[in-house]
């Protein structure tokens, strides 16, 4: 304490403590990077973080970092014997690493959003997450476009239809900057037409703006996969069935349960009220999705064998498969333990985000519960259209 107050870190306010706290760590980074850059920066930035990237936007089995050169490696065997080698070698993906970076990330991410709608006013009501729901759509549906990119590559004479370093902007982790930029860019325009008179509320341009992202990526998701993939990829075209199956059991799931809770259990909503319907939704389109398109696609119609792209849905699906008796998994699939999973997390979240705190803190149990809302309904509109579209 007497070391704060020498300092002057006493009368630092969270706001400030928050942003000198990143200037530290960029700073770190860097000039770890310039003075030990084979262990920062190769060892570390690159090869957990920034080469996974790379790997990805290029479509390759690896990348290999040698003396300040990138190379691309395209068939697995090359790989091990690089990295069995004791090479620098990054793999698409996540490592345990980069899962905990960007866990600590997200954290700190949410600390400063958090900072940042007190010091704008803003995000007080249940308006503004009902405001932010399009923005979830979006990012899903702009995973899709790489998705779509990656299937450009395979299909022959057809190029990247995003080519690199462009497509980075869209591919994990770093896709969710950009969906944040882009988020954040809406919600100041919007406070700023609020506070310029143009608008009575910001919440109005802020899901305006989420909508024409939204309807801009799907069109364009449709015009790519129609016009440029269906004549070169077989499985490549539009299935409406997966989508609006989707869409329409999400919505039977989420409204029966919001329904009987509010009559036989009112305090699971009574914290969340309709907020309660679009986290139910979003759990449930991703549990739909992964039931529909894994054990139900030959019966949609949908020509092709689909594969959870999450290790959390991989994992149960292949171990519900291993668990659950044949005569189960073959009338009713192994996919339904994964929605189930869904499904009872969400009603777990919205139970435990009573009126308490929602009156002690609203700004953070909102920005909290868009985060939550996120987690369901990003994976699972990806996973809805990459059906959807057959990529």
């Amino acid at each position: 304490m007497e070391l704060a107050e020498r300092f002057g870190l006493d009368r630092v306010s969270p706001e400030r403590a928050w942003v000198y706290a990143a200037v530290a760590a960029l700073f770190a980074l860097v000039a770890g990077s310039l003075v030990f850059g084979d262990l920062v920066y190769d060892r570390f930035i690159w090869q957990y973080f920034w080469g996974p990237v790379v790997a990805d936007a290029n479509n390759a089995q690896c990348a290999v970092l040698t003396g300040g050169n990138v190379d691309l490696v395209y068939d697995a065997a090359t790989c091990s014997s690089a990295e069995a080698e004791g090479r620098i070698v990054a793999e698409p993906g996540y490592t345990l690493v980069s899962e905990v970076g960007y866990a600590a990330t997200l954290v700190f991410m949410l600390t400063g959003v958090l900072f940042l709608v007190r010091a704008l006013d803003v995000v007080r009501e249940p308006a503004a997450f009902f405001a932010l729901v399009p923005y979830m759509f979006f990012g899903g549906a702009l995973r899709v476009v790489e998705d779509a990119n990656d299937a450009a590559v395979v299909a022959s004479g057809v190029d990247q239809l995003v080519a690199y370093p462009l497509n980075t902007l869209l591919i994990s982790p770093v896709i969710y900057f950009t969906v944040f930029a882009l988020t954040l860019a809406s919600l100041l325009a919007g406070v700023a037409l609020e506070r310029a008179g143009v608008v009575e509320r910001y919440e109005s341009p802020l899901f305006a703006l989420g909508c024409v992202y939204l309807l801009a990526t799907f069109g364009y998701l449709y015009w790519v996969v129609v016009g440029r993939l269906e004549p070169v990829l077989s499985n490549a075209g539009f299935y409406p069935q997966m989508l609006l199956l989707t869409v329409a059991l999400s919505l039977v799931i989420a409204g029966t349960i919001y329904v009987a809770a509010e009559r036989l259990v009112p305090a699971v909503t009574a914290g969340t009220g309709l907020m309660t319907l679009v986290v139910l939704f979003a759990h449930s389109l991703d549990g739909v999705a992964n039931v529909l398109a894994t054990d139900w696609a030959s019966e949609l119609g949908l020509p092709f064998q689909y594969s959870p792209k999450h290790p959390v849905n991989e994992f149960i699906i292949e171990y519900s498969s291993v668990v659950l008796p044949e005569n189960v998994v073959t009338a009713i699939g192994s996919a339904w333990p994964f929605l189930l999973v869904k499904v009872v997390a969400a009603v777990l979240v919205v139970y435990i985000f009573d009126e308490a705190i929602f009156e002690e803190s609203p700004r953070y149990a909102i920005v909290l519960l868009v985060a939550i809302v996120a987690v369901g309904l990003g994976p699972g509109t990806r996973d809805m259209l990459r059906a959807t579209f057959g990529i």
